[in-house]
Parts: structure tokens; C-alpha cells; sequence
């Protein structure tokens, strides 16, 4: 159903929805509580799956911790090193679970790299496609990603 459509039906079966303008308005950004929300981690996995560079299913909890310790504003200059944290990792692993079994992601058994399949990418192209705070924050994620698997590069040439 497109946006003009809703309305036009939703008058022509009379719908009406009470809101309660008085109740708090949630904030528009990410909270802490969304961080480790299924569905975003989710998108998050899809996303470095995405790239050129695939993530490696044994550093993927690290990855996601450092993408969004680095994307997301609550957690800039942080000490909370959140890329540690057993709940965002157990979260994770749900997450590329959920993933694997509706086959949107698919692990190389030799490799253990973690690649989008076509769905997958339809639907990452889909999210990152609008101006939402969803897009904005994928598309960050995914230049942080970029930029992480840049400097272990570097690393290791150096080493």
C-alpha cells in the first residue's frame, strides 16, 4: 500500500487513531536500549556482510562493537569498550543466526567469512537508499567498517 493510498482507505472505512498529545515524545535518535536490539544488530551484520571486505564470523562481535562504538554519538571517546561486551556478542551471534536460517546471509565453511546473498543486499540497499536516522546510521557504520578493516590493513603490512 503506498502513502497516499493509506489515507484514502483509511477514510474510506472511517478509521480513526486517538492520540494522546500529552504523553512524552521519544527521542528521533538511537537510544542505548536500541543498541542491542535484535532487528538493528541484524541490519548491522547485513551491512558488513555487504561490503568487499567480509567480516569473519569469529571476529564479528568485535567488529560490531567497534562500528558502533564509533558510529553512534553516545559512544564516541568512550571508555565503555563496548566491542567486549558478552551481551552485545550473544546478541550478535542471534542476530547472524536470524540471518543465516531466513538465508539472507551465508557463511563459507572454509573461510568462516560472512557474505550477503542477493536478498540480503536488496535489503540493505533498500535501507540505506533514504534520508531515515536508520540510513544515515547504516551508511556510517559501513564508512567506519571501511575505515576499520583499512587500519588492520595497514597494521599489518607494518608488522
Amino acid at each position: 500500500m503506498k502513502f497516499d493510498e493509506f489515507f484514502t482507505e483509511s477514510e474510506r472505512l472511517k478509521i480513526n487513531l486517538r492520540i494522546n498529545r500529552d504523553s512524552p515524545k521519544a527521542p528521533l535518535l538511537l537510544s542505548n536500549e536500541a543498541l542491542f536490539h535484535l532487528p538493528f544488530l541484524a541490519m548491522v551484520v547485513l551491512m558488513l556482510s555487504s561490503v568487499s571486505r567480509k567480516p569473519k564470523v569469529h571476529e564479528l562481535g568485535q567488529l560490531v562493537g567497534e562500528c558502533l562504538e564509533k558510529t553512534l554519538s553516545g559512544f564516541k571517546g568512550s571508555a565503555q569498550d563496548i566491542g567486549w561486551s558478552s551481551n552485545l556478542r550473544v546478541r550478535t551471534v542471534k542476530a547472524l543466526t536470524f540471518l543465516e536460517l531466513t538465508h539472507l546471509v551465508t557463511i563459507d565453511q572454509n573461510t568462516k567469512t560472512i557474505t550477503a546473498t542477493p536478498t540480503g543486499r536488496k535489503i540493505i540497499e533498500g535501507a540505506i537508499s533514504g534520508t531515515t536516522n536508520l540510513a544515515i546510521t547504516l551508511q556510517h557504520i559501513e564508512r567506519t567498517y571501511r575505515n576499520i578493516a583499512a587500519e588492520r590493513q595497514i597494521e599489518l603490512e607494518l608488522s
